[in-house]
């Protein structure tokens, strides 16, 4: 059951990353893409209908973590209290710079409200990679199971290391990479005319920008944290991660190429199922991993709930997921189609 319940919570997180990285992506690239209010509308009306929806598979899945692994929860949610904080700040700054551009007729307003969009989007993003860089980098656990991180140190990967060091910066660099290209496609896929040419060759760029930064975050998790390789040695399965990457990074660039636009929204997509399930895979059994001393690390059998709990709680998950994806299903297929401003 806790291995079971890994599974899930990683897909859950999957899924946020996928549905809510397309409109962190359109944020990013909003000011890139957009020239006038009009096409600015545009790229808000392209992602209207979903990016509130899609933020609850964030909350969906801390509830997850809270049901399935209640130590972890304990653990991460003091120990990254700083930057959960940052998060939720730019969670509301982000929501603000949607929804107050069209309640006030001031350009200048506008630009205002435009530019928290973006930057919060941009900002976002960053944490986002820069936190999945501290798990699989590791924490300064104790004994006991808990930490407390700054938000940097010495900015270097020590074992008492803050939230921000190059490590973790660099998988923020790759996040940001992998969400302007994912939200460049879907922005592409939605819109028309010169909307539509600016984002193809934004995600054109963001494609060399995705293949650099995925290569050179290898690099650094295998020089930093060379255990991530232990799994793939053991299970020849897990080497469907990287072809995965490998082949959707190649049909993206190929898509992209040809104005086939859902197909290469769909290839991003793999691009990042592939990536955070290749990462998942690495770190088994641990959930998060100790940078001082491994014996301190958490993993899913000693931060797991009770097997009867995660048994029960099974049944009630099946049921609200069944209602989450019909009500998903509904709301993409009744906005299917190009967008009008």
């Amino acid at each position: 059951m806790p291995t079971a319940w890994f599974v899930l919570v990683a897909c859950m997180l999957v899924v946020y990353v996928i549905l809510d990285g397309f409109d962190l992506g359109a944020g990013i690239i909003h000011p890139l893409v957009a020239r006038d209010d009009r096409e600015r509308r545009q790229v808000l009306a392209a992602i209207g209908p979903f990016w509130d929806g899609n933020e609850v598979w964030l909350l969906a899945a801390g509830g997850t973590l809270y049901l399935a692994f209640p130590a972890l929860y304990a653990a991460s949610f003091s120990g990254f209290y700083l930057p959960l904080t940052i998060v939720l700040w730019l969670l509301i700054l982000r929501g603000i710079g949607i929804e107050f551009r069209t309640h006030l007729e001031s350009a200048l307003w506008r630009s205002f409200f435009d530019f928290i969009f973006a930057a919060s989007s941009l900002l976002l993003t960053v944490f986002f990679g820069a936190a999945l860089g501290n798990v699989i980098r590791g924490v300064p656990l104790n004994s006991e199971g808990y930490f407390f991180a700054p938000l940097w140190t010495t900015f270097t990967v020590v074992p008492n290391a803050g939230i921000l060091d190059w490590y973790t910066v660099l998988i923020g660099a790759v996040a940001l990479a992998a969400l302007t290209g994912h939200g460049s496609c879907y922005v592409a896929m939605k819109t028309e005319a010169k909307v539509r040419e600016r984002a193809r060759r934004v995600a054109a760029i963001a494609w060399w920008g995705m293949l650099l930064s995925a290569f050179a975050g290898l690099i650094a998790t295998l020089e930093i944290r060379p255990q991530v390789l232990d799994n793939y040695m053991a299970h020849s399965a897990g080497i469907v991660f990287p072809l995965a990457v490998i082949g959707s990074l190649a049909a993206m660039i190929c898509f992209v190429a040809r104005g086939r636009d859902k197909a290469a929204f769909f290839s991003t997509s793999l691009f990042i199922a592939a990536m955070m399930g290749g990462a998942a895979f690495a770190l088994y059994p641990y959930v998060l991993p100790a940078s001082t001393n491994p014996a301190y690390g958490l993993t899913v059998y000693n931060t797991a709930a009770a097997d009867y709990g995660l048994r029960v709680g099974l049944v009630w998950w099946t049921f609200g997921m069944a209602l989450a994806v019909t009500y998903f299903a509904y709301l993409f297929h009744s906005f299917r189609g190009k967008v009008e401003p």
